[in-house]
């Protein structure tokens, strides 16, 4: 590998690394609370909430009265023609009689629906359910977005070590390349031995060059999901103390609270009140109506004319085509689909705590495992190198031992990124993932804020943010 190659990969490792100093250290819990702000799947997931909010009010108005205003402005010309016979002269003839009416109204009218069968009062319980749903997915979604966050941090930590190591095994080689060919000038090893450390560092910097590479993705997936480029990265650490302490436990615990389970339920509960609705359709509906209207001139002989009314209607439908028994059944359909869709989310979450459990478990034992490796292949480097110093090892031994030794390096810090992301995994597959539970310094959204602030408006087109 030419020196120049050699010099450019240095270079842009030494870059990477500038980038990655170029902030003050950053914890988990600190680039978590970013998320936790600005995220903007999750900020969209709130905007969805504080929009089925609206669902309450708008049921709540089949309640309440319609009041509607009536008016009118305009000409109105008449002409008639007759005939005549004068009664002196005995003659007769046509005349033609033309008026012009400026004709005016006002009007208003108020109907109050007394009993709509059952359709508002189940509107109402459907869209408070569809509000708990909403927030019971907010709660999932934040979970979600912050496994992503402790998911992206960690690659940024992984890769960033991956590429130091990279770095140095290639240093290494360099080095152990300048000794092979010195050795080769006075005659000790051969043109072979120089071949197999040129072909182990060229190996070297194309590990090099794509560890850089997915460092480089590491850090784009971090700015999409925490919202800024990633500083100087601290080492996470597992929230062992916060897991249950069997896998039982574990699923039992998400099978309980997992917020997907109880978005799921809502969306039945909803689904069963839509059955209720539709079959409202079917019964009689009871309105109070009243009315007034003023009207000037609607005749050449009457100037003013003022009516009031007040009525009761009743109204029962008979055959309205067979749209209603369609909507009906279709409801019902609807309705069966949401309760598999309860044990779909039922074995999901299962799936994932049983996942999340074996992942932790495997993690921990791949750590203590390579925590050995690694002591024992420092060892045999330290050992192989000193052999090889009086012929009692070739080049090739010395190179396999350092591959032997940045592999299970590269391993080791791949294992304790993979305990740390697995601990919260479990955490998420219990439902607990949330701000509060990891104590991040964030003001934590209320969801019930909104809702409290248009439940019972009547009126206003400005939301309660002011736009």
């Amino acid at each position: 590998m030419p020196m120049a190659t050699t010099t450019r990969v240095a270079v842009l490792g030494a870059l990477v690394f500038a980038l990655a100093s170029e902030a003050q250290a950053q914890t988990l819990d600190s680039a978590l609370a970013q998320a936790y702000r600005t995220n903007p799947t999750l900020n969209s997931q709130r905007a969805a909430v504080r929009a089925t909010d609206e669902n309450v009010p708008q049921a709540l108005s089949g309640y309440r009265p319609r009041i509607s205003g009536t008016g009118t402005v305009g000409n109105e010309s008449l002409t008639s023609k007759g005939t005549s016979t004068n009664s002196l002269t005995g003659l007769s003839g046509t005349s033609t009689i033309r008026d012009t009416l400026d004709q005016s109204s006002y009007g208003v009218s108020l109907t109050q629906t007394l009993f709509d069968g059952g359709k508002t009062p189940n509107q109402v319980r459907q869209a408070e359910a569809q509000v708990i749903q909403a927030r019971e997915t907010l709660r999932n979604t934040e979970q979600n977005v912050l496994l992503d966050g402790v998911t992206a941090y960690m690659n940024v930590v992984r890769d960033t070590a991956i590429v130091t190591l990279r770095q140095q095994n290639v240093t290494a080689l360099e080095e152990q390349l300048r000794a092979t060919r010195d050795r080769f000038q006075v005659g000790e090893v051969t043109r072979t031995d120089v071949a197999q450390a040129e072909a182990r560092l060229a190996d070297a910097q194309s590990q090099l060059s794509a560890a850089i590479a997915q460092l480089q993705t590491s850090r784009a997936q971090y700015r999409r999901v925490i919202g800024s480029e990633p500083g100087k990265l601290t080492q996470g650490k597992p929230i062992d103390n916060t897991l249950p302490a069997s896998l039982e436990a574990a699923v039992n615990g998400g099978l309980s609270r997992h917020p997907a389970i109880e978005a799921a339920k809502h969306g039945a509960d909803a689904a069963l009140l839509q059955v209720n609705v539709a079959e409202g359709s079917l019964l009689p509906t009871v309105t109070l109506e009243a009315s007034y209207l003023r009207q000037f001139e609607t005749s050449p002989t009457v100037d003013d004319v003022m009516s009031a009314q007040v009525l009761g209607r009743l109204t029962v439908p008979i055959y309205q085509g067979g749209a209603e028994y369609s909507l009906i059944r279709q409801a019902k359909e609807t309705l069966g689909q949401k309760r598999l869709d309860v044990d779909v989310s039922r074995e999901q979450v299962r799936a994932a705590v049983v996942e999340s459990w074996g992942m932790l478990q495997a993690a921990k034992a791949q750590i203590e495992a390579t925590q050995s490796a690694v002591r024992a292949n420092q060892i045999a480097l330290e050992g192989v190198r000193e052999e090889a110093r009086v012929g009692q090892r070739t080049t090739l031994d010395v190179l396999n031992a350092q591959t032997e030794l940045v592999n299970s390096q590269v391993a080791l810090v791949t294992a304790q990124r993979d305990r740390i992301v697995a601990s919260y995994s479990l955490l998420s597959g219990i439902g607990r993932l949330s701000a509060r539970q990891l104590g991040l310094k964030v003001g934590e959204y209320d969801d019930a804020v909104h809702y409290n602030q248009v439940r019972d408006a009547w009126f206003g087109v400005r939301t309660p943010s002011g736009k």
